[in-house]
């Protein structure tokens, strides 16, 4: 991050990352709301007084001391969201049409200009050399991959009101844009904004939420005590974990929301009893009867849905006058690595050994919104990705500052996070790429840090078999 440097813990600890905050909310309700509302799941009144009030008497709670995954001691945020909001520039909330649809006409340059340059030169009339056009045309894909994301990013920014202080202009240019990569966007945009309202919550966050202690090892076949003790998971294991996540990860969270949380039955207007996550389950982004809406969002599912029926549609036609192979080439493989880079991006922005998660009793927004971080993807990041990666922790905060101006306002806000701004970003763009095997071998599940009593077992860290950092808690098995 320009102008950003890593925190260091001392005695050769690892650095501290730094984090994100989300929009919370004190129900299960989709609508998208304004950073003001219901920035905690127990606020009576969503005004910034009230809430600073609300952190005040939180902070008062004794946690004794918390270690996370590197070692580090732990302290739980004491600042509040009035004061995150004090600090950012005015200016920093200032959108900008023309500025922001700029950026969409030169995202689709780069996929127009790239297409007509390969599609027209990179033949055999003008390469002789198969092997050689096999490998130009698999640039091709990559390159197609990262314009094509960078448009995902711009839907992104409207569908939280951060494109245009206009919500139909928000909501028209998302639609547009997500339908066309095929994502639903307005089913998306409200599982979205419960991610937001929530993250960090183990009740109610919508996006990689870790297994608890208990549910990997079920998943193991094993004892919740055993887990200290078994060998370690295999390099090979984890890359294949890490391939199948990168390659269907997407479709596996739209389908059947499996990185979400799975406590459907608590859902208020009653849609998710019987429900859970996994195929079958009644759990996707697809059906207007998914617990993961409400009755009102009825309509905006269906929408969502025509956008994918439309450029289905468009697909076949296409593929019928140009070919399968060709739409494969010139489509399909450039979906994939959009796909790849939004399960990458969203992956490592709240998995990483040096962030919490929370039980429903310790959550509050400001908590929730720290427990992410911000990580350095160099020009691809900046330029290409339109900095989702380098300054998320803000945008967890105020996810309405558009992302030209989210730069300043990370600035503006690390004064008050102090040591909870989470980043890692000493290795660049290659330290990004390193990290996803890192969290793939460190972050395993989380629990309460050995011995917490009180509130300090709501708060959890992550941790794994495999050696790395601070180890599980030794438990007794239960006796008989």
């Amino acid at each position: 991050m320009a102008g950003a440097t890593t925190t260091s813990l001392p005695a050769a600890r690892n650095p501290i990352l730094r984090r994100t905050t989300t929009d919370a909310e004190s129900t299960y309700s989709s609508e998208a709301p304004s950073p003001l509302d219901s920035p905690r799941h127990s606020a009576s009144s969503t005004s910034l007084s009230s809430l600073a009030s609300a952190d005040a008497q939180t902070a008062t709670k004794k946690y004794g001391k918390l270690i996370d995954t590197y070692g580090n001691e732990f302290k739980v945020p004491d600042f509040t969201i009035k004061d995150i909001r004090d600090a950012i520039p005015k200016h920093c909330y200032e959108r900008s049409n023309i500025r922001s649809f700029s950026y969409v006409a030169r995202d689709m340059v780069y996929i127009a200009t790239t297409f007509y340059i390969w599609n027209n030169y990179v033949t055999p009339e003008y390469i002789s050399s198969k092997a050689a056009r096999v490998v130009l045309w698999g640039v091709y894909t990559f390159l197609q991959g990262l314009f094509g994301t960078g448009l995902w990013v711009l839907a992104h920014e409207c569908g939280h009101g951060a494109f245009s202080a206009s919500k139909t202009i928000n909501n028209v240019t998302g639609w547009f844009l997500h339908s066309a990569l095929l994502v639903p966007y307005f089913s998306w945009q409200l599982s979205h904004s419960k991610h937001h309202k929530a993250t960090g919550n183990m009740e109610r966050d919508m996006v990689f939420l870790p297994r608890t202690r208990e549910q990997q090892a079920t998943r193991l076949g094993k004892l919740v005590h055993e887990l200290s003790e078994l060998a370690e998971e295999t390099p090979i294991v984890t890359l294949i974990h890490l391939v199948g996540q990168q390659a269907i990860g997407w479709w596996n969270y739209l389908l059947t929301n499996v990185t979400g949380h799975n406590n459907h039955e608590k859902h208020r207007e009653g849609r998710g009893k019987g429900k859970k996550n996994g195929f079958g389950g009644g759990v996707n982004h697809f059906d207007p009867r998914s617990p993961l809406y409400e009755n009102r969002d009825f309509w905006a599912i269906v929408m969502s849905d025509v956008g994918i029926a439309i450029t289905i549609s468009a697909l076949v036609y296409l593929s019928k006058t140009f070919g399968a192979s060709n739409m494969f080439v010139w489509y399909f493989l450039p979906y994939m690595w959009v796909n790849h880079w939004l399960v990458a991006i969203t992956f490592l922005q709240h998995t990483d050994p040096s962030l919490p998660h929370y039980t429903e009793e310790e959550w509050d927004f400001v908590r929730g919104a720290a427990a992410t971080i911000d990580r350095e993807f160099g020009f691809i990041g900046r330029h290409l990705l339109h900095g989702i990666i380098e300054t998320h922790v803000l945008h967890h905060y105020v996810s309405t500052i558009p992302f030209y101006n989210a730069d300043e306002a990370t600035e503006a806000i690390k004064p008050v996070m102090g040591q909870h701004y989470r980043s890692d970003t000493k290795e660049g763009p290659s330290g990004f790429i390193k990290a996803m095997w890192k969290a793939a071998r460190w972050c395993q599940w989380v629990e309460p840090t050995e011995g917490a009593e009180g509130p300090a077992k709501g708060v959890l860290f992550f941790r794994n078999r495999n050696g790395l950092g601070t180890k599980p808690a030794k438990i007794a098995p239960v006796s008989k």
